[in-house]
């Protein structure tokens, strides 16, 4: 069962996937890396994401979403906090689309 802090970690996961899948519906990729505010905006939310999952930490996201890898939430959260000019559009599309659908899942299972 999560702690009140946790569910609102989780809840702030699935609240900016919200917001990401919101943001990137019916675009195609290059669309996305063309629109500059979309881009921008799904970053801040993936930042949000990230710093979310390395609050509850790493053994207790394994055991809520065993298929999430925590080292790479953070090292795409680092990417995107201090190497923002390194970040690689197309890592972030194959995130938003292979990656949080299974995330975001696991969190609303955790919530319960």
């Amino acid at each position: 069962m999560s702690t009140e802090r946790e569910a609102l970690r989780l809840q702030d996961i699935i609240d900016n996937i919200d917001r990401i899948t919101g943001y990137v519906a019916g675009l195609e990729q290059g669309a996305f890396e063309a629109d500059g505010r979309t881009v921008d905006a799904v970053e801040r939310c993936l930042q949000r994401v990230t710093e979310a999952v390395i609050k509850i930490g790493p053994e207790r996201m394994a055991a809520l979403s065993p298929q999430t890898p925590v080292d790479a939430v953070r090292g795409l959260g680092n990417m995107l906090r201090h190497d923002y000019d390194q970040v690689d559009l197309g890592t972030i599309w194959r995130t938003i689309h292979l990656s949080l659908p299974k995330l975001k899942a696991d969190c609303l299972k955790a919530l319960g």
